[in-house]
């Protein structure tokens, strides 16, 4: 094994900082659907929680993929050179890149079911299942990379 390859932990990074923007973006919504809420004197809808939580997942996924390309390079031992290194490399960059892109635009469509639950207080089921379709790039990203790993 390379001396200072470390655990290769770019698709957790990225995916990570996919998530933390997503939650940012979800969670402005839903502070200001509470705000409006509040100015109404109604009762503000706890739920849209979910909708601030829902592209943590992506860092989950992340992980997932970070250990599955640590476990393939540990079983490599000395036959993991520094050509393969930069193509795990790669592998985690830009999967941890497409896992960051559905946590980002998740958090975007969760802004907008928190806007219009709020406005509402329809919806939820159909709104979740936006979101359950963008997650599923997230999971197949993870799943095709994987299938990429010796």
């Amino acid at each position: 094994m390379i001396a200072g390859l470390g655990d290769l932990s770019a698709s957790l990074a990225v995916s990570a900082v996919g998530s933390a923007i997503g939650c940012g973006i979800a969670g402005m919504a839903a502070v200001g659907a509470w705000k409006k809420a509040y100015a109404q004197n109604k009762a503000a809808p706890f739920i849209l929680v979910a909708f601030v939580g829902a592209p943590l997942t992506q860092t989950i996924y992340g992980l997932i993929l970070r250990n599955a390309i640590k476990g393939s390079t540990e079983k490599l031992g000395d036959a993991f050179t520094a050509a393969l290194q930069a193509q795990y490399l790669g592998l985690g960059l830009v999967a941890g890149i497409a896992i960051a892109a559905s946590a980002i635009f998740q958090g975007k469509a969760a802004a907008c079911a928190a806007d219009a639950l709020g406005e509402t207080g329809k919806g939820f089921g159909n709104y979740m299942m936006v979101l359950g379709i963008v997650e599923t790039v997230a999971l197949f990203t993870m799943v095709f990379a994987m299938t990429a790993l010796p």
